[in-house]
């Protein structure tokens, strides 16, 4: 009888045992399950917040660089790796195995000693140089200790090509200011010391005296129009404009210029050719191009033009002269560009009608452009809006 009941009591035990160890077993699994959703919580969190991280990095417009103590690569953001032109395959090198640049070295030497370095330029020297602005500081933990370096870089290249610019055309400016205004005054002077007693004198001067008067005019006319035309407030009169008539008009106005250097001035636009656009400024288009081409063409000057498509117009200008070499193409419309200063002084101008007509034409929402070979003349072709295809609201750039 004991027996049995131990045995029922050891079966009893065995049953309870095995009942606790499946929940046990299912406790176990879930405890695992639950801390496996917690991992895969904090890494998703984990994962996003990095994602963020390098997001909010790369949006940066400033290029970012972080160094370890050791000066070895431990961030970059893709600011960074444009500016410079390199790829995350950087990590882990020194700033001379990276970016082959001594003047960085030298400026993560001195965080070193200095923990901080402001408003530091440096100049890459390239086949178009770029400068940036560099600032940059050692990171350090709560004990003052140094743990690393952070650069902060910002592209100053647009910036020194602006105040270069600004340099170079105040330069030209008071240049093309300071000949006729020398010129007057010497002649004033001569007058004034006795040669306003000899008629003949006297007039052949006062006529060179008014010749760099008006060159002193026209400069200042053509430097308010260009600041009007880049500043966007020039407002334009839309109006049809008859452009054979245009061209005959500017043609009889220069035929005399013309004929003095033996140009044969040719007017090839249709008679039925028609834009909507501003009669003074297309004028003033006209004026500088064939002006421009009777200085340097050699024997001839064509004005033709047609139809491109329903809403536009392709004008062009031709001369058979010297041509344009392939350097001077890209600067041929910059302000006060001289391909042969020489000459340019020689045939007078104030050095800004091509900028001029750039700008007009742009501001019509037309485009400008050249073909010229060496010793066989150049072509200045432009786009205006025909009838269809005006727009009367004028870009304001």
């Amino acid at each position: 009888m004991w027996a049995i009941i131990a045995a029922f009591f050891l079966i009893a035990i065995f049953v309870v045992h095995v009942r606790w160890a499946k929940k046990f077993s299912r406790a176990i699994d879930l405890r695992d399950k639950e801390l496996a959703q917690i991992r895969q919580r904090e890494g998703a969190a984990f994962r996003k917040a990095e994602d963020q991280q390098r997001a909010l990095l790369n949006s940066m417009i400033e290029g970012l660089l972080l160094l370890d103590n050791d000066g070895r690569i431990q961030l970059a953001n893709r600011a960074l790796e444009n500016l410079f032109g390199v790829t995350a395959g950087i990590y882990g090198k020194t700033i001379i195995e990276a970016f082959r640049n001594h003047q960085l070295a030298e400026l993560a030497n001195r965080l070193q000693r200095e923990r901080e370095i402001l408003e530091f330029e440096i100049q890459l020297s390239e086949l178009r140089p770029r400068w940036f602005q560099v600032n940059a500081s050692a990171i350090t933990d709560n004990d003052g200790k140094q743990i690393g370096m952070i650069f902060v870089f910002h592209d100053l290249t647009r910036l020194k090509q602006l105040e270069n610019t600004r340099q170079e055309f105040v330069a030209n400016v008071s240049h093309e200011l300071r000949t006729p205004l020398s010129m007057i005054k010497g002649y004033v002077e001569t007058l004034m010391g006795g040669a306003k007693d000899d008629p003949a004198v006297a007039g052949k001067f006062l006529q060179t005296i008014e010749r760099h008067t008006n060159r002193l005019t026209f400069l200042i006319e053509d430097l308010l129009t260009i600041s009007e035309l880049e500043s966007g407030r020039i407002v334009l009169n839309y109006e049809d404009v008859e452009l054979r008539s245009a061209v005959q008009k500017i043609i009889q106005d220069l035929q005399e210029r013309a004929e003095e250097r033996g140009v044969e001035l040719e007017n090839q636009i249709p008679c039925d050719l028609t834009t909507k656009a501003d009669a003074s400024r297309v004028d003033q288009v006209f004026w500088n191009l064939i002006d421009n081409a009777i200085k340097y063409g050699s024997r001839a000057v064509v004005v033709c033009g047609q139809e491109i498509g329903d809403t536009g117009i392709k004008i062009s200008v031709a001369d058979d002269g010297d041509g344009i070499p392939p350097e001077a193409k890209e600067r041929i419309f910059e302000r006060f560009y001289r391909m042969d200063k020489a000459r340019s002084r020689e045939t007078g101008g104030t050095g800004l009608g091509l900028a001029i007509v750039k700008h007009i034409v742009q501001a019509h929402h037309g485009k400008i452009w050249i073909e010229s070979q060496i010793g066989e003349g150049t072509t200045f072709h432009f786009t205006l809006p025909g009838i269809m295809g005006a727009d009367p609201n004028p870009p304001s750039e």
